[in-house]
């Protein structure tokens, strides 16, 4: 995931599907400076801990993507 991607996830009220490790984690904030989010996992909120960005994953995102696709209309 990208830095840009994971603040707005962060900043949404929206819960976006994100992993890490294949396991379902909420992201609390992202320093997009040091390119680092805290997050912890869904079924343990006691557990956060701080990852690399581009180890979270977006339900959809295809690892090691480069980002969406520009459609013409």
């Amino acid at each position: 995931m990208n830095v840009q991607r994971a603040s707005e996830i962060a900043g949404s009220p929206i819960m976006a599907n994100v992993t890490l490790d294949g396991q379902p984690v909420y992201i609390q904030h992202v320093d997009e400076d040091s390119e680092v989010a805290r997050v912890y996992p869904l079924d343990h909120p006691d557990q956060e801990q701080n990852v690399a960005v581009r180890q979270l994953v977006e339900d959809g995102e295809e690892v090691g993507s480069v980002g969406p696709l520009l459609c013409r209309e």
